[in-house]
């Protein structure tokens, strides 16, 4: 199991840190990604970062704002969010998958997902 926490309520410009604990997991960790949905619109890409070296992917929208990094002690991946903007509100779900994908950013390739955790920017 995924379990993301972290989330709130920020004002514009302002920052956020999600984390993304696993427990229970039967396979070792291949990548971890960060996905958000905003309700009545599909789950989108945010960020991921593969646990073999460390390689990590962001969506554009996110770029030079927002971390993706991992505790492999701790199996734990963050989310650091800065630069906050009222079209950052969403819902924030973090997933991996036993396999390791080569379609990183496709949220129908991931099999365990957290329960997600709720990011409200206010103007």
């Amino acid at each position: 199991q995924l379990q993301a926490s972290g989330g709130g309520l920020v004002q514009a410009g302002g920052s956020l840190r999600l984390s993304c604990a696993a427990s229970g997991l039967t396979f070792s960790t291949t990548q971890r990604a960060w996905f958000r949905q905003v309700p009545g619109k599909e789950r989108e890409f945010v960020a991921a970062i593969r646990w073999n070296g460390g390689s990590t992917f962001y969506t554009d929208s996110v770029k030079g704002r927002f971390t993706i990094s991992r505790d492999n002690a701790k199996k734990m991946v963050f989310l650091q969010m800065n630069s906050l903007n009222v079209e950052d509100t969403a819902i924030y779900y973090c997933a991996t998958s036993q396999s390791v994908l080569s379609s990183i950013r496709d949220a129908r390739q991931y099999n365990v997902w957290g329960q997600g955790t709720l990011v409200t920017v206010s103007s």
